[in-house]
């Protein structure tokens, strides 16, 4: 993993920041799914060039890994240290310790400015604000998230129940932006359309088993309640699960706000 680019120096962490993932930064790492390519397409292709992207809130480079592929350079940013030292290392990538308010890059020098599942835990003011100033004219800034998966007509109504019952109340309340696709967040630039885009894996119950103890919910849950309904959930979705295929296709259809600056 690089160092922090030339013209700024790691940037400082101006405020507090709500930091629901370090204690399991290399679970996340693991059990996190991965974008699909034609999301790091669609970014590069409406880049004015495809020099530098800056991807921020980059959690261990799920994204930022795909955009190395396809622009010069990446600066991935993160405010936990946590993610950033469980993040996937390419010569291409310079991961760094940043709030999304102070990224420490140059002004008018970055082409894409993607952040994937984190804009809502952002301080939104100042992240666009830092996007205006870093970004070259005609650059694109992308916002991505996506909300509850998709498995099959056994699976979904556990993962439901337990999403909206148990862990309901335990939820930040930043959650509500991922559940109406960010359309409640502001976004001031001019919009463009994005394709439709989903995420797929083929896993197997331990895959969901795994992915499922990341969500803040269930560790905020843990704390307040123990592991009661944890395991009610992990005995219900692993009894629908054996009772099909060992592996299935799980699926998140993605949201994507674009815009150009």
């Amino acid at each position: 993993m690089g160092k922090a680019a030339s013209g700024g120096g790691e940037g400082e962490l101006s405020r507090p920041f709500a930091d629901h993932f370090s204690g399991h930064a290399r679970g996340y790492a693991a059990h996190r799914p991965a974008y699909p390519p034609e999301l790091a397409d669609f970014v590069a292709e409406q880049a004015p060039r495809r020099g530098l992207a800056w991807d921020c809130g980059c959690g261990s480079g799920q994204l930022s890994t795909l955009l190395a592929e396809r622009f010069e350079r990446v600066i991935a940013t993160d405010a936990s240290a946590e993610q950033i030292a469980q993040a996937a290392p390419h010569p291409r990538i310079e991961y760094r310790r940043a709030p999304a308010e102070a990224s420490g890059l140059p002004a008018g020098v970055v082409d894409a400015a993607t952040a994937a599942q984190a804009a809502h835990w952002f301080d939104l003011e100042g992240y666009y604000a830092e996007v205006r100033r870093v970004a070259r004219p005609g650059a694109i800034v992308a916002l991505v998230t996506y909300n509850l998966l998709e498995v099959d007509a056994q699976v979904d109504p556990i993962l439901r129940g337990f999403y909206a019952g148990p862990l309901g109340s335990y939820w930040p309340p930043e959650r509500r932006h991922v559940e109406d696709g960010y359309r409640s967040l502001p976004f001031p630039f001019p919009e463009i359309a994005a394709p439709p885009l989903e995420m797929r894996r083929r896993w197997r119950l331990e895959d969901l088993l795994g992915f499922v103890e990341t969500w803040s919910a269930l560790r905020a849950l843990e704390r307040s309640q123990g592991r009661g309904a944890i395991e009610a959930f992990r005995r219900d979705v692993t009894r629908a699960w054996e009772a099909g295929p060992a592996e299935r296709l799980v699926r998140w259809p993605l949201t994507i706000r674009a815009g150009r600056l």
